[in-house]
């Protein structure tokens, strides 16, 4: 970022903190509103819990036809303001990074209630996308009604997107890592993988010689035996080449629907009725993949049902994302990661190795799975521990994010939201200072004036 190398002492003016707590209260009372409404016209009209419970409820030809309708309905809120910058991941990169104010509320707005009829319906789409988007907007737009200084308002920006997403998993740690690495560029991967590798090296010849640790006592996840932390490498290993060829699915996916022609709505809707054909033979696949996840990480999910779902997930979430329909892969990409871990852990134990429960191994392949679609393995890291409140688990963790960031770098060079960026023109380079700008827009897909949905997690 610029000034980032500039050492003089802040001080924040007291218009600042106001629209700071603006912001905050913004990205938050979206989320509230966001999550209740969908649960609300869930429990009205399918008397279900969920989406999962809703779709596994409903025939073969409701599971099949709703995600039709409801990424239609998506489809034709989205076109309203298809020209018009929202809040995905990229436009925000772009605003905190480089000072292109291009984020505008009312289309975001526009946009998450397109998300809200894709997601409500059943679409394989994350949910969360909306809230951070929303949280970044709000950012902008309350700083500059409040008349602050472009850099004021970059900053405002970063922090509604950190709020969204601190509101959408309730991971505060995790979103400011995901500020600091993936929408700020502060954080550089080059750095932070050897330095994550090294802590592991160095905790794990420490907790041979002194003891296993941690200093205030063992938690519930324990390591089977010390040549375990090989398995979890493994596991980073498998879901690194998973979550590059998940993200390379979506990618032809999207391909693939541009070249059939059909303008929006009805593009969306064929990218619905893909991923309803999928939810009729498996309704677990509707959402975000959230409850299906849980039981996994309980560990007692069969193995052939986890591989099912993996690959079903797969699929219908490249559907409904290539297709245009608003919304994210951010936490599909976890599901898709907690079945590779689960099988990759149920594989090892099955070679007679000394293993612990696959839970934990599905826990540590949500981690790496997202660090290598991201790049982000502190956010990772950070964000998986957060979410399973378990110290114990740190080891593996970021041992396993720090090898699937590395692999995932070396098979890809951009990560879910580099690429968008790349896809527009705007390229980025890394350097201990931060980002630096390595592209123009110029003949990019995103410099003709069509603009891809914004992908937030």
């Amino acid at each position: 970022m610029p000034g980032a190398g500039s050492h003089r002492r802040r001080r924040w003016a007291p218009g600042f903190l106001i629209g700071l707590a603006l912001v905050a209260a913004a990205a938050g009372g979206f989320a509230i509103t966001f999550r209740a409404t969908l649960a609300l016209a869930l429990r009205a009209v399918a008397g279900a819990a969920n989406v999962v419970d809703a779709m596994a409820g409903a025939g073969i030809a409701a599971r099949l036809a709703i995600p039709a309708v409801g990424a239609l309905a998506a489809g034709a809120l989205a076109r309203l303001v298809a020209r018009r910058a929202g809040g995905g991941v990229g436009d925000v990169m772009e605003a905190v990074a480089l000072g292109r104010a291009r984020l505008s509320l009312p289309a975001t707005l526009i946009k998450s209630a397109a998300s809200w009829c894709a997601i409500v319906t059943g679409g394989s789409l994350g949910r969360e996308g909306p809230l951070i988007q929303v949280g970044g907007a709000a950012g902008h737009e309350i700083g500059a009604w409040l008349g602050l200084s472009a850099e004021e308002r970059r900053v405002l920006i970063a922090a509604g997107t950190a709020a969204g997403f601190a509101a959408a998993y309730n991971t505060p740690l995790a979103a400011v890592a995901f500020v600091l690495e993936i929408v700020a560029g502060i954080v550089v991967i080059d750095t932070i993988v050897p330095t994550l590798v090294a802590t592991v090296i160095a905790t794990a010849m420490t907790r041979a010689a002194v003891g296993a640790g941690p200093i205030y006592g063992t938690r519930t996840f324990v390591l089977a035996s010390a040549g375990e932390l090989a398995a979890f490498a493994a596991v980073a290993a498998v879901c690194a080449v998973v979550a590059v060829g998940f993200t390379q699915l979506v990618q032809l996916a999207e391909r693939a629907f541009r070249r059939r022609r059909l303008p929006a709505p009805w593009r969306q809707a064929l990218g619905g009725l893909g991923a309803g054909a999928i939810i009729a033979a498996v309704p677990e696949v509707a959402g975000n993949g959230y409850e299906p996840l849980g039981h996994i990480l309980d560990g007692g999910s069969a193995i052939a049902a986890v591989a099912v779902l993996l690959l079903a997930k797969a699929v219908a979430t490249a559907s409904s994302v290539g297709s245009g329909s608003p919304g994210g892969v951010f936490t599909p990409t976890l599901l898709i990661g907690g079945c590779t871990g689960y099988l990759v852990g149920a594989a090892l134990a099955a070679l007679g190795l000394e293993v612990g429960p696959r839970g934990g191994y599905a826990l540590v392949g949500m981690a790496a799975a997202i660090a290598a679609a991201t790049h982000a393995p502190l956010m990772a890291a950070v964000l998986a521990f957060e979410l399973s409140g378990d110290y114990a688990v740190v080891l593996p963790l970021v041992l396993a994010t720090a090898l699937a960031t590395a692999l995932a770098r070396t098979l890809a060079r951009d990560s879910i939201y580099t690429a968008e960026l790349r896809a527009r023109g705007v390229a980025w380079e890394l350097t201990l200072e931060g980002r630096a700008l390595a592209g123009e827009p110029g003949e990019a897909a995103g410099a003709t004036g069509e603009r891809g949905p914004p992908r937030g997690p």
